[in-house]
């Protein structure tokens, strides 16, 4: 079983590198918070130390331990179309078994939240997180609903990371008693949710000639219509992050807007031609340069101060 586990972690969910994503996603929230509300590296670190950094290393895997649940159920939501459609993936081609999924997470979920409810502060953010999850494992009791609509599948399952983004600063807001609901709490719930939204949209755009039997939201609503919602919400999730940073680092600030009229720029290019490349690819480099710029924010502020 450990051998048929290991191949499918090292295809569909690559553990080092997905523990470290887990992380920088709490760890970017984490500071992004506090960092706003004025909360100082010497304040941060003290209370690090008097707790030992447990509660963070708790909050950074179970960040990991939730995607990759997520990552699990969405292969068993998936798998007859994956038989037909992607069937040289772990799962479908047998050389991993539901079996040897289900007693993974039999081990990874129990552990996780036991470890939440004995040492965080946030316990019963983190039921609400993992009750959510669940929801979204069943199809909210609506398969037969969900699954023929990819809009209502988007709608239903997205906001999963937003309820995650409210477990992270849920953990900061008990910790450093700092006020729960303000204008910098609510802009940092939607840290990652629109990245998240954007990219799981503009991978499922194609050229009207690259359309197969797998359902597209460039074959429901046309790739124009599909690709000018990308760009509204980049630009909605632009605005979040020029809030965030405007009291770190207005360097920050203007590399981000740079950032975003390249992708402004890749989209009408897109719209003229969607055979010379694939938008996706282009999305995905312009995230992880977003996201480096946000973390790049924090640790230079944590360094030198507002530059």
């Amino acid at each position: 079983m450990l051998k048929r586990l290991n191949i499918y972690f090292k295809e569909m969910y690559p553990i080092l590198p997905r523990l470290g994503l887990g992380y920088l996603i709490a760890g970017e929230i984490y500071f992004i918070v506090l960092l706003n509300h004025g909360v100082t590296w010497p304040a941060i670190w003290a209370s690090i130390c008097a707790r030992h950094g447990i509660q963070e290393l708790i909050l950074g895997f179970t960040v990991f331990s939730f995607l990759c649940w997520l990552r699990i159920a969405d292969d068993f939501k998936d798998y007859e179309l994956d038989c037909r459609l992607f069937a040289h993936r772990p799962l479908p081609s047998g050389r991993v078994t539901k079996k040897d999924l289900r007693i993974f997470l039999c081990i990874l979920i129990p552990v996780t939240l036991a470890l939440n409810f004995i040492f965080m502060r946030n316990r019963w953010f983190c039921l609400i997180l993992y009750t959510y999850g669940s929801l979204m494992a069943i199809w909210f009791f609506q398969k037969y609903k969900i699954q023929k609509s990819l809009p209502l599948a988007l709608v239903t399952h997205n906001p999963v990371q937003f309820i995650m983004n409210i477990y992270i600063i849920s953990f900061v807001v008990m910790e450093y008693k700092i006020k729960a609901v303000d204008l910098i709490n609510v802009f940092a719930c939607f840290t990652l949710y629109f990245p998240a939204l954007y990219w799981e949209v503009s991978r499922k755009i194609r050229a009207p000639q690259d359309e197969t039997e797998y359902v597209t939201y460039s074959k429901l609503f046309g790739y124009k219509k599909a690709t000018n919602f990308t760009m509204f919400v980049v630009l909605i999730d632009i605005f979040t992050n020029f809030v965030l940073v405007w009291n770190l680092s207005k360097l920050s600030v203007a590399v981000l807007a740079v950032l975003v009229g390249w992708m402004c720029w890749t989209f009408q290019r897109f719209k003229k031609d969607p055979t010379q490349f694939k938008l996706v690819t282009k999305v995905e480099t312009y995230t992880y340069i977003q996201e480096l710029t946000m973390i790049a924010t924090v640790v230079i502020f944590l360094l030198v101060g507002k530059i």
